[in-house]
């Protein structure tokens, strides 16, 4: 049984090989001519296609770095600005409690 199923692998392999064989006869090959102009188009269109990829990278690129700084800059000036208003609270609330320490220390009879 085992000789059976290798003869009739042999027969398969053989088999497949032929047919490889006769569909390789029917393919119409280009000439060299042909083959030098589909070449040149394949270069051409990848050449261009990789100039458009290159200017948009290029435009987004700057246009991004320059969203980024005025980002930036916003945020800055309103961290700035925040801490101004922090330092004024600060401030004020400071001011406050001195001026209730002077009120507490005037309005507190001093033990002689």
């Amino acid at each position: 049984m085992a000789k059976e199923k290798e003869s009739k692998v042999k027969n398969e392999n053989k088999h497949f090989m032929k047919d490889v064989k006769a569909e390789l006869k029917k393919v119409v090959w280009p000439t060299s001519k042909q083959m030098v102009n589909n070449v040149t188009a394949v270069i051409v269109i990848v050449l261009i296609t990789a100039a458009i990829v290159f200017c948009l990278d290029f435009v987004f690129g700057a246009m991004n770095k320059f969203g980024v700084e005025r980002l930036k800059e916003k945020v800055q000036s309103n961290n700035q600005a925040q801490t101004q208003i922090d330092d004024n609270q600060t401030n004020a609330d400071n001011n406050n409690d001195d001026q209730q320490q002077d009120e507490n220390a005037e309005n507190t009879p001093v033990n002689e």
